[in-house]
């Protein structure tokens, strides 16, 4: 039994280090209002009415109905008189005064965690009889479907309701009626699709309020918050909110001290009217949507301690003002476009723990003084444009657990007293120009857990210090000058989850020591390297692994059979070894198998397709697979990218390829494939690189096939999104404090003339068909001129005949367009001046005729090579006029050169009289003639006339 109840709408922070203040600055009245029930509830021993043991026994009832062997509320039971005895049951003291006597009453059930079946939300109905009940919890259980809105209405007195953890879909309209009284509702963890339009502006005396964990949809509704002045903590994560931040509607929470709006889909600006909160401790906005810059009046909120804008659009600097915030205790900024430097004023936070600005674009150095953050104990910079060295200051950080510098531009040599923090357990300076001292010795005093030495310069042997440090969960010296055998050392790592060594000089065999020294091993890289032999037979016994990259390596002979039993296998890469044989091994069909590649190995017999249904990427290219396609590939039925170029596959194009419906890629290059392109080729709608390129193909272009493609009809609108629906990487992540990327290999295609790979994190960029060097003869058809995404149309040494359709020219993105080595004729189409994309064009070796189009990219094209071997072309581009073109007219100096003798004596003989005329007349008007003989004196005076003139003028 119950014997009080305590209820708090205190704020809870989700932050690691977080430390809650002991009092929220908001209405004093409310914090008394907290309280009452502590002292109100003391132990009771009268009985409770009769109405409401019946009620409570009902609700066991309904319950005993569906689950007969139920016994959470077996003191619940009609031969024991009072109520108030039950567990899970409180009751109120009874109180005695001169005149009257108040019995006790049912004011708090605590029915969480009943192990009870999933059970209907009608089930409460008995419970709301009881309309003295102030608190009811019902947290954790399986109660499903909508709230019973009428029924809470008749609990006016409730004040603490917590439903959360159960699988309730939808809250009423009205959401909970007029139950005003309530200061505690947690509704978090369940399947609730939307806010209620009029939201929870009803419950005028709401202080806790938590929606996070449901699929809420939509936008805020305008109504939703704004009454709701008294509300200190308000929670809406994770949800699939879409909408801006309701300015108004927030401005009015004058007492909000926790706001969590974080992993939703809210946009546009954060509202200044958010900065007016000034009794705000804790403000989650991380992993939206979120753009503009960061607003000055940030440095407002002065109570703050918890700021995470972490994973959205945000752009612009920090502003300075960010230094005001002096209580703040956790800063996370990261993944947003953020540039120039880091503020000098940050410095100003000497109660910051954690300061997270990773994965921007912050430049110039890191401030000297950083070390003056003395309470640091995690600070993550990775992944930015720093420049400079490693800060002399930061020796300071005594309390430092976590250092992420990765991959910026720092320079200079690795400090090596980094390594005597004795609290560091994680540190990631790989990805910059440091440089390893590799004559210093290291003592580290540290034990790590996580080590990142990426590309700084190691050389030799694997450094001998790191065998200390066997607490380590994730090790990465990749990309530095490493030889030598794997030492026996990393085989007593039992801990470790990842070992990432690839493109290093290392060599030797891999020894299954090292593959069962882990029971957590999931990751292990060591790509191009210099490893050689057999792969070891018993492989799977290391069978947590995810991610096994073994590639660019001298491995020989089959791969061990054992390999299939890698349960947890994600991506998987033996491409550019030499294995061999022709026997797969037969993967488990609920493998987690993402992606495959086999390529550039020996591998001989018929295309396998022993993988598991689910994969995603299978690269078998560059291999001895010979025979017709399987049939089998149409149970791969999730596959989206394809690559079985450079084999000896005969036969015609399987039907069973038609039936992997989401491919997007698919490379049959240079092959032996036979017979027609199928008019069913259309049903892979979602194709958007398709290479049939030398092969034996005959008959025609099949219109079908071409106007079905929707995959290349329409390009993406963003096709640079940071989440892209075709992954162009897969992530590890064991932890939040580590995370690495695999990025899937090139996919090697012929563009614009020559091979190129085409980078996965760009895939949904490139739109790519390739017919060519095939036996194709048929007309081009008119609705390729539709496949307006693509960006390279490739069909040349075919046999194509008729001339070349105008509808070409309405492909829009189009860079490369090869029609060259078939037997077209008549004129280039003059809508080729539409192609604003177009970079490349061959129409060599046809039988073309005409005006080469001018205009637009046209103008650029001028190589001969790109026309050559056509019987009637011309134009500027291939210096040849075309009949009709006038005679370029003379130059113009040539022209005067021609007129300067006639010139020469028609000045002469005219403008001899003219000067004469002009001369006199200007003397005489100036009053230098005279008619009277001239004295003297006056004659002194007398000049050659063209003498005066030249004086005057």
């Amino acid at each position: 039994m119950l014997c009080f109840i305590f209820i708090h709408p205190s704020i809870h922070l989700q932050g690691s280090n977080y430390k809650p203040p002991t009092m929220v600055k908001a209405n004093p009245s409310l914090l008394l209002q907290s309280f009452f029930f502590f002292f109100l509830l003391p132990c009771l021993s009268s009985s409770c009415p009769e109405y409401q043991k019946q009620a409570l026994l009902q609700f066991k009832s309904s319950i005993l109905a569906i689950d007969s062997s139920f016994h959470t509320l077996d003191s619940w039971n009609s031969s024991s008189s009072n109520c108030c005895l039950w567990d899970k049951v409180t009751c109120s003291s009874p109180s005695n005064s001169n005149s009257t006597s108040t019995p006790s009453v049912v004011i708090g059930l605590n029915l969480s965690y009943l192990s009870a079946p999933l059970m209907s939300s009608n089930l409460l109905a008995p419970l709301f009889f009881i309309r003295s009940l102030r608190v009811l919890d019902f947290s954790n259980n399986f109660m499903k479907g909508q709230i019973p809105a009428p029924g809470f209405s008749n609990l006016s007195n409730l004040v603490h309701l917590d439903l959360s953890s159960n699988s309730i879909n939808e809250i009423p309209a009205l959401g909970f009626g007029n139950l005003s009284n309530l200061v505690h509702l947690d509704l978090s963890s369940n399947f609730i699709n939307e806010i209620p339009a009029l939201g929870f502006g009803n419950l005028i005396n709401l202080v806790h309020l938590d929606l996070s964990w449901n699929f809420m949809k939509g936008q805020i509704p305008a109504l939703g918050f704004g009454n709701l002045s008294n509300l200190v903590h308000l929670n809406l994560n994770w949800n699939n909110i879409n909408s801006q931040i309701p300015a108004l509607e927030f401005v009015n929470l004058s007492n909000l001290a926790h706001l969590d709006l974080s992993r939703n889909f809210i946009y546009g600006q954060i509202p200044l009217q958010l900065f007016q909160l000034k009794y705000l401790q804790y403000l989650d906005l991380g992993y939206n949507e979120l753009q503009g810059g960061l607003s000055p009046k940030l440095g407002y909120l002065q109570d703050l301690r918890m700021l995470n804008l972490s994973s959205n659009c945000l752009s612009g600097e920090l502003p300075e003002e960010i230094g005001n915030l002096t209580k703040l205790q956790q800063l996370s900024l990261s993944s947003n476009k953020i540039s120039n430097g880091i503020p000098s004023s940050i410095l100003h936070l000497r109660e910051l723990e954690e300061l997270d600005l990773g994965k921007n674009s912050l430049s110039m150095e890191i401030p000297s003084d950083i070390g003056n953050l003395s309470n640091l104990s995690s600070l993550s910079l990775g992944k930015n444009k720093l420049t400079g060295g490693v800060p002399a200051s930061m020796q300071k950080l005594n309390k430092l657990n976590l250092l992420d510098l990765k991959g910026n531009l720092l320079t200079g040599e690795i400090p090596f007293w980094l390594f005597d923090f004795k609290d560091l357990q994680y540190l990631y300076l790989g990805g910059n120009n440091l440089t390893w001292n590799n004559n210093m010795k290291v003592v580290p005093k540290c034990r790590l857990l996580g080590l990142s030495l990426r590309s700084c310069g190691l050389q030799g042997d694997i450094p001998e210090w790191i065998s200390t440090q066997t607490n380590l969960y994730f090790l990465d010296l990749s990309m530095n000058q490493l030889h030598g055998p794997l030492p026996q050392w990393l085989s007593e790592f039992q801990t470790l989850l990842a070992l990432i060594l690839s493109h290093n000089k290392l060599s030797g065999s891999l020894t299954t020591t090292l593959l069962r020294s882990s029971q957590y091993l999931s990751i292990l890289a060591l790509s191009h390297n210099n490893f050689s032999g057999e792969l070891p037979k018993n492989i799977g016994d290391a069978w947590p692994l995810s991610f096994l990259l073994l590639d660019g390596n001298n491995f020989s002979g089959p791969i061990p059979q054992s390999i299939s039993q890698f349960f947890f296998l994600q991506f998987l890469d033996l491409s550019h070894n030499r294995l061999s044989g022709n026997i797969f091994p037969v993967f488990d069909r609920q493998l987690f198998l993402f992606y495959a590649d086999f390529s550039s190995n020996q591998f001989s017999g018929e295309v396998p397709t022993t993988f598991p249904p689910n994969i995603n990427t299978l690269a078998l290219g560059g291999n001895k697979f010979s025979g017709a396609l399987p049939l089998n590939l149409k149970k791969l039925r999730n596959l989206e990218r394809l690559e079985l170029q450079d084999n000896n596959i005969s036969g015609e194009l399987a039907k069973s390829l038609l039936q992997i419906s989401h491919l997007r890629v698919l490379n049959l290059r240079n092959n032996s494939l036979q017979g027609s392109i199928p008019k069913t080729l259309s049903n892979l709608q979602n194709l958007r690189i398709l290479d049939l390129s030398s092969n034996n193909l005959t008959g025609e272009i099949p219109i079908e096939f071409v106007n079905n493609l929707t995959g290349m009809i329409e390009a993406l609108p963003n096709p640079t999104s940071q989440t892209p629906d075709f992954p162009a990487a897969v992530s590890f992540s064991s932890s939040p404090i580590f995370k690495t990327e695999f990025v899937r290999n090139e996919l090697i295609v012929n563009w614009k003339k020559y091979k190129q790979g085409l980078s996965s994190h760009y895939i949904d960029m490139y739109f790519l068909l390739d017919l060519s060097n095939n036996q194709l003869s048929s007309e081009i058809p008119v609705s390729l001129g539709a496949l307006k995404a693509l960006k390279m149309l490739n069909l040349s040494f075919n046999k194509l005949f008729g001339k070349i359709p105008a509808s070409l020219g309405d492909l829009q993105n189009v860079e490369g367009l090869d029609l060259s080595h078939n037997k077209l004729s008549g004129p280039i189409p003059i809508a080729f001046t539409k192609l604003q994309q177009l970079t490349t064009l061959d129409v060599s070796n046809n039988k073309l005729i005409g005006r080469i189009p001018v205009g637009g990219q046209m103008n650029t094209i001028v190589d001969p090579n790109f026309y050559a071997n056509n019987s009637g072309l011309c134009g500027f581009q291939i210096r040849v006029p075309c009949p009709g073109d006038r005679p370029p007219a003379p130059k113009l100096q040539e022209h005067y050169n021609k007129k300067e003798p006639w010139i020469l004596l028609e000045a002469m003989g005219i403008g001899y009289p003219v000067g004469f005329l002009l001369t006199i007349g200007i003397i005489f008007l100036a009053g230098y003639f005279n008619p009277s003989p001239l004295s003297n004196s006056r004659r002194r005076h007398c000049h050659h006339p063209l003498r005066l003139i030249k004086q005057r003028i």
